[in-house]
C-alpha cells in the first residue's frame, strides 16, 4: 500500500461516527459516505429507530424506486450520544419526514449540536436539524425545495454543492456527493486528530 493511500486508510482512526436513518433513506446518500469513512479508518455504526427496522434491517430509495437495504448496528432506543464523534444524515423525501416526527431522534441529533460535534447533512437531511433547532444563525444549502423552510427556521440558505459552516457540512443532491464526502472527511479530520493529539 503506497504511504498516501495508507494515509488516507488511517485519516479517520479512532473515530466513531453514527448514520441516523429509517426508512426510505435516498440509498447512494448513506452507502457512498459510509464507505468512505469506513475507507479513512472511522467506525461507522447505522442508528435507526425500532418502527422503522424490518429483519434488522431499514430499506433505502433508490431515486424513483425502492433500492438496497442497510443492516442496522444500534437501534436509536440504545445509542448514546456521548460514544459518537460525528453525526451524518442522508436525505431521500421519507427519511427524514420520519425521523423529525420522532422524538428521541431528534433529541439525539439535537445532542450532537447541542455538543459542537461535527454533522454532514446532504438533501432533504437538513430538515431533522431545523426539528432539532440546529440551524438558526447557519450558513447552510439543501434540496432546493427546503430552502424557505431553513430561511424560517433562522438559517442562510445559499445554492452551493457543499457549505460548511463551523462543523456543519451540507450539501444539496446526490450529484454533489463527491464534494461533500471530501469536505466531511476533513472536518471529521479534525476531530480524529484533536482525538488521537
Amino acid at each position: 500500500m503506497s504511504t498516501a493511500r495508507k494515509e488516507q486508510s488511517t485519516r479517520l482512526k479512532g473515530l466513531r461516527v453514527a448514520i441516523v436513518a429509517t426508512e426510505g433513506f435516498e440509498q447512494v446518500e448513506l452507502f457512498k459516505p459510509k464507505e468512505a469513512l469506513e475507507a479513512a479508518g472511522a467506525h461507522v455504526d447505522v442508528i435507526s429507530p425500532k418502527a422503522g427496522i424490518k429483519s434488522g434491517k431499514i430499506k433505502g430509495w433508490n431515486m424513483t424506486d425502492w433500492g438496497d437495504s442497510v443492516k442496522v448496528d444500534v437501534e436509536l432506543s440504545h445509542a448514546k450520544e456521548a460514544k459518537y464523534d460525528a453525526l451524518v444524515l442522508p436525505g431521500g423525501v421519507m427519511n427524514p419526514d420520519k425521523l423529525r416526527m420522532d422524538a428521541d431522534a431528534v433529541a439525539f441529533i439535537k445532542s450532537f449540536a447541542t455538543n459542537n460535534k461535527p454533522i454532514a447533512a446532504i438533501c432533504h437531511g437538513a430538515w431533522t436539524l431545523i426539528e432539532a433547532d440546529a440551524v438558526r444563525g447557519r450558513t447552510m444549502t439543501s434540496w432546493p425545495s427546503l430552502q424557505t423552510d431553513l430561511k424560517n427556521a433562522g438559517a442562510q440558505w445559499v445554492d452551493r454543492e457543499v457549505v460548511e459552516d463551523n462543523g456543519l457540512i451540507t450539501s444539496r443532491k446526490p450529484d454533489d456527493l463527491p464534494a461533500f464526502i471530501q469536505r466531511m472527511i476533513d472536518v471529521f479530520g479534525t476531530v480524529a486528530h484533536h482525538a488521537a493529539a
